[in-house]
């Protein structure tokens, strides 16, 4: 991974900078409003692929589009998302009409297209999560052009990543890519919604904090896909917490990479400086069983690199065992950490508040050093 290297958004195209690219594009991007795929674009995207490709640089695509093929085939109303019953169904049908789009797209320029199917499980299980990973390894070695897509079939709305936005950061991450592009029905990242007068492309983001957060809007105009702004910002916050440099450009023209890359019309998230493999993929968890409050001087010595003490302990929620992800908020109910627990949360409900000379007695053991220590913790 080298997106130190990359400082704008030309340099996505420079293989030195960049070897490993993740683009993601959307159900409208792909698919008409009849159901029908978008085969002229799509053909122009493969062939600016395939051009990449023959440069030298690798290529991963995360593709929407599995739900809208199949709820064509199949007649459903509302595109296939009246209920998840609705959108499995579609998924099953449309996820081989996807196959087949790429597949057959990829191989007039001699690639070879491979089919990853994705829940949120698969990568928020750390095992799973380095398989996924190892098989992404393999392909791209073995010349093959990765194709990934949510498991929408079996995928229930709490193991979802509800949109391929986020889903993509995490491959990025998984795949140790330098950057990931997300291709959008707008320019990039606007200070204010783009339709408003005066509205202005942010080019660069240095750092995601809450004046950025504020310009982001969930709203999408296709009624195709599920995403917006703000899940490409928290695409991006994943993403580049672990080192990861992610874009938003506009997919809606001919030849979106030429216009893109070629112009440097987008927005650029420039990549933080990376955690350790392990501490990245904590950060990119996105689903935490239950919640620890704690007061302003642990937050303040969280932010220092301490471990979460239970002294510090003013609030428990949720349902977790010892080893399952938690969140860590500041008495503002702001999250700033998570986390793996070292205890299930009777224990913790037990012991919160408490010092360490009272825990044994409430226990019935010694206590643990910490209730989260600072090697499974990330700062958010």
């Amino acid at each position: 991974m080298v997106a130190h290297l990359i400082g704008k958004l030309t340099d996505l195209r420079d293989t030195r900078a960049c070897p490993l690219l993740v683009v993601k594009l959307g159900s409208s991007l792909l698919v008409g409003p009849d159901g029908q795929p978008r085969e002229a674009w799509l053909a122009g995207l493969v062939k600016e692929l395939a051009g990449l490709h023959a440069a030298g640089q690798k290529t991963i695509i995360v593709s929407s589009g599995a739900i809208a093929l199949g709820a064509a085939q199949l007649g459903l109303p509302e595109r296939g998302r009246r209920s998840l019953a609705d959108a499995q169904a579609a998924a099953s049908v449309g996820q081989i009409a996807l196959a087949r789009l790429w597949s057959e797209g990829l191989a007039r320029h001699g690639l070879v297209a491979a089919q990853m199917l994705l829940t949120l499980d698969d990568l928020e299980d750390r095992s799973r999560y380095l398989n996924a990973s190892a098989t992404l390894e393999r392909l791209l070695e073995a010349g093959a052009v990765p194709v990934i897509n949510e498991n929408d079939s079996v995928a229930t709305e709490e193991i979802r990543f509800g949109d391929n936005d986020r889903l993509a950061a995490r491959v990025g991450q998984a795949a140790g890519a330098s950057a990931v592009l997300l291709l959008s029905d707008v320019d990039g990242l606007f200070d204010r919604n783009p339709s408003d007068d005066g509205a202005k492309l942010v080019p660069i983001v240095e750092q995601l904090d809450e004046t950025i957060r504020a310009m982001a809007t969930a709203e999408t105009a296709s009624g195709l896909g599920s995403g917006g702004m703000v899940s490409k910002l928290q695409a991006a916050d994943i993403a580049t917490r672990a080192g990861v440099v992610l874009a938003i450009v506009n997919g809606t023209c001919d030849t979106p990479l030429d216009r893109s890359l070629g112009e440097g019309i987008g927005t650029l998230f420039l990549a933080q400086s990376g955690a350790g493999a392990r501490k990245g993929w904590l950060g990119g968890r996105m689903a935490p069983l239950g919640t620890l409050r704690v007061d302003a001087g642990c937050a303040e010595a969280l932010g220092k690199g301490a471990s979460l003490l239970a002294a510090g302990i003013v609030g428990v929620s949720g349902n977790f065992g010892r080893g399952d992800l938690v969140k860590i908020c500041n008495v503002k109910g702001q999250a700033i950490a998570q986390g793996l627990s070292e205890y299930p949360v009777h224990e913790v409900q037990a012991i919160a508040g408490k010092r360490a000379d009272e825990q044994a007695e409430l226990l019935g053991y010694a206590p643990r050093a910490a209730v989260i220590h600072r090697d499974h913790m990330v700062m958010l």
